[in-house]
């Protein structure tokens, strides 16, 4: 019976269950609270521990041109539960790192489960935790229950953001005419478990696109309550009539984008635009429409999809759908080990803390929990490189809201992680002959010696004493 206090972390999703990992892996205790399904939330659909509410996808694993990738690297390279159990259970996805929803879930919980200085407890945290919870990391994303955000609120002062985050249709795979889609992944690029032929594709003409923009414009949309009226959209997340408003060829340059894709029955004829779905699960039978998150109601959604040439018969397992996100004005409120500066017993970690996607808001679960392990166990707290992708993360965060002279400090918005965030090369790459480089070829040397340096500061940063993981069980 270990005779440390535990460590509660509040929220079992993504972030929530990569800290309760990482603190029991270093050989503290920890108790997890998930308030499902005790109490539901308007997106989640089981009660398993790290659902996936929106896409099934932890985008790019490319770790050395793309700053996703580098994420799963060194996420990877610090013993991440959620990279572990989505490389176990991945999907094909061409260049992408996919996973099958429900398997993915079920080994995070179970791996939960199993760990002996784990303890989950079901049930609503409602309002600020007991004062006699000397370590608590708040994860409970953008679906904080209303009392608990209100509680937070209250105590440092400030006025929650908010935006909109919209879930995108599955489709059935069988009720896909492949007379008309084919299987292709953009440039036949080869990802984690893929072919080359990982994505269903369904062309478009010049008058079927002009149809469906129309169409989708037209369509009838989920009206907002007057309390949401002002909260922006994400946008990474964007619904897809909100894209096609802002100009008609939006889709063609967004998700829609034909580029990379040829139609093997008309190889010479190109199409104007391409709708692609992805591969939602291990068996093949589910695929999301990739780019496809929407505010319109139910019955606009099929009409509307159903224009698309292959999915003219398509049944939805599910139609997409939208709710509010909030996240706090990090940079104000969280020092730089993501505690909060008004009651430093808390820290939060996810997407509350102003990170998107579900790559970010586990990477930041996982720092916390190191955070929170090593001061429960008296071991100096030395933060991430800033030149690392989990480093860069953070400091946007804590502290990378960008100051204008005129008008004080931007507003705080959530960020994917990306090369933006990375520090300046102190010397830019150039070829083998010395000359400089230019156009595309700057472009990749840039990003290759971004994640290289990115690879030598977190090995350097592994080898210097940071708290070891205990092994796994």
């Amino acid at each position: 019976m270990s005779t440390i206090e535990p460590i509660h972390v509040i929220g079992g999703g993504l972030a929530g269950s990569e800290a309760a990992w990482q603190i029991a892996q270093a050989g503290v205790p920890v108790v997890l609270h998930e308030m499902r399904p005790v109490r539901g939330t308007d997106a989640h659909k089981t009660e398993g521990l790290a659902e996936l509410v929106c896409s099934n996808s932890f985008r790019s694993d490319d770790a050395e041109t793309n700053a996703v990738g580098l994420l799963h690297q060194e996420m990877r390279a610090l013993g991440s539960l959620i990279m572990a159990k989505g490389d176990a259970n991945q999907v094909p996805a061409g260049g992408a790192l996919a996973v099958d929803r429900d398997g993915f879930s079920n080994a995070v919980t179970a791996a939960l489960e199993a760990h002996s200085l784990v303890t989950i407890e079901r049930g609503e945290i409602a309002g600020l935790p007991p004062e006699d919870w000397s370590s608590v990391i708040v994860a409970t994303g953008p679906l904080t229950s209303p009392a608990l955000a209100e509680a937070i609120l209250t105590l440092t002062g400030e006025t929650s953001l908010a935006f909109f985050d919209a879930i995108a249709p599955i489709v059935y795979r069988e009720s896909i005419n492949m007379d008309i889609a084919w299987f292709q992944s953009r440039y036949d690029k080869v990802g984690p478990g893929g072919t080359g032929k990982d994505y269903i594709n369904c062309p478009m003409t010049k008058e079927q696109y002009d149809a469906f923009v129309d169409a989708l414009i037209a369509g009838d949309k989920t009206e907002f309550k007057e309390w949401e009226a002002d909260t922006p959209y994400f946008d990474g997340c964007l619904p897809i009539e909100v894209m096609a408003e802002r100009g008609r060829e939006t889709l063609r340059h967004g998700p829609m984008k034909p580029v990379g894709l040829t139609d093997p029955r008309n190889p010479d004829r190109k199409p104007y635009a391409i709708v692609q779905l992805r591969q939602d699960n291990a068996l093949g039978t589910l695929f999301n429409m990739v780019g496809f998150q929407t505010k319109l109601k139910y019955g606009a959604q099929t009409g509307i999809f159903r224009m698309i040439p292959g999915l003219e018969n398509a049944e939805f397992a599910r139609l997409g759908g939208i709710h509010r996100n909030t996240y706090l004005n990090s940079p104000k409120l969280l020092d730089p080990t993501l505690r909060l500066k008004a009651l430093p017993r808390l820290r939060f970690a996810g997407q509350i803390t102003g990170c998107e996607g579900y790559v970010e808001s586990a990477a930041i679960g996982l720092m916390t929990g190191r955070f929170a392990a090593a001061e429960r166990l008296g071991r100096p707290i030395r933060p991430m490189p800033p030149t690392t992708a989990l480093g860069a993360l953070i400091n946007h965060i804590t502290g990378g809201h960008i100051e204008t002279i005129d008008e004080g400090p931007r507003s705080f918005q959530p960020m994917n992680v990306n090369f933006g965030l990375f520090p300046p090369l102190a010397q830019a790459p150039k070829a083998e002959d010395g000359k400089r480089l230019r156009g595309p070829a700057k472009a990749v040397a840039r990003k290759k010696a971004l994640t290289d340096r990115a690879r030598r500061d977190l090995a350097a940063w592994l080898s210097d004493g940071v708290l070891p993981a205990a092994a796994a069980e």
